[in-house]
């Protein structure tokens, strides 16, 4: 089959030919419809922490079609459509068995979307319902991520909602912000590249201020948040968010940052934030961000900017790694 491989750090991926799938016991072969290209993919290529190996498939926001079924496969069919939980687990855990599955000792990241075909299991398989695409089976995992922090963060009605980053997390945060009640949501970038997509998503505000981003901030929420949700990922930006919460206020970590970070406490705990880290998303998240879609919800969909083919992926991957004003873009294997 075409895929396209983990060459190795700071090295370009390769577009390349090699041996289809063959499922294992208890396992399918879908073949891959549509896959995201996270922000993440873009840091394992660049950071040993990821431990990525040479002919690895990267891609774990994908949806597609199951084609074959292993030995003694049970809870999906040869035809369905399925957008696929990146989330590797045992299935049968206690943790497992309440949705928490990134917390199995089984656990690991699903990849291979970036291929005609993908390997999973039943249990990481959500059937979409007939009235999605693919493309929209594509999103659903940072929709999943991007809810999971909204359900830590104890947004209340009338909240006063900062984001940090307008990347497709931070864009999918204030989504579910204003959805779930927020007053008033303001996201803050660095760049006005995804202004109007903001706007259109559900912010009120969009900040654009890299010399000062601490008042700008406030002033466009009109007071301190009550929440702020960090999207990036850089060091630094913990203390700057903890200057644009109130006092007895919440940030919520979404932003992966792999590079160690000084955090001065002292304004932290004069103020009592309260600092909450999110990882990944439950079953039950991820099947939310589904009913939102299959519900109505046109908004995730202002995600997609680009859908490019597998023989186009290792060009714009590199591409991503600067800032574009691109957004999420899908990979049509």
């Amino acid at each position: 089959m075409k895929a396209v491989t983990f060459q190795g750090l700071h090295t370009p991926l390769a577009f390349e030919e090699i041996a289809d799938p063959t499922p294992g016991e208890g396992e399918l072969v879908v073949k891959v419809g549509r896959c995201g290209i996270c922000g993440s993919d873009l840091h394992m290529t660049e950071d040993a922490a990821y431990g990525c190996k040479h002919g690895d498939v990267l891609g774990h926001e994908f949806a597609g079609e199951v084609v074959a079924l292993g030995k003694n496969t049970t809870g999906q069919k040869v035809g369905d459509l399925v957008s696929v939980i990146p989330l590797k687990s045992c299935g049968t855990c206690e943790h497992c068995r309440k949705g928490a599955v990134q917390w199995c000792r089984n656990f690991g990241l699903q990849g291979g979307g970036y291929a005609e075909y993908a390997v999973t299991r039943p249990n990481q398989c959500v059937t979409l319902p007939s009235d999605l695409t693919l493309a929209d089976g594509a999103i659903i995992e940072p929709l999943a991520v991007a809810l999971h922090g909204i359900n830590l963060s104890g947004l209340r009605t009338g909240d006063k909602v900062l984001v940090l980053g307008a990347g497709p997390i931070g864009l999918a945060v204030a989504f579910w912000a204003k959805r779930y009640g927020a007053g008033k949501v303001a996201v803050q970038d660095i760049s006005d590249w995804q202004q109007q997509r903001a706007l259109d998503m559900g912010a009120d505000v969009f900040v654009v201020d890299p010399e000062n981003p601490v008042e700008s901030a406030i002033q466009g929420l009109g007071g301190e948040a009550d929440i702020v949700f960090e999207c990036v990922g850089i060091p630094g930006l913990i203390d700057q968010a903890v200057n644009q919460v109130r006092p007895d206020g919440t940030i919520v970590l979404l932003g992966l940052c792999t590079k160690p970070d000084t955090i001065h406490t002292f304004p932290m705990l004069s103020k009592q934030v309260k600092l909450v880290t999110s990882a990944f998303f439950t079953v039950q998240e991820y099947e939310a961000a589904l009913a939102a879609l299959d519900t109505g919800a046109m908004e995730p969909r202002l995600l997609v900017t680009d859908t490019i083919s597998l023989t186009d992926t290792p060009d714009v991957f590199e591409s991503l790694k600067k800032r574009t004003e691109q957004c999420k873009v899908l990979i049509a294997p």
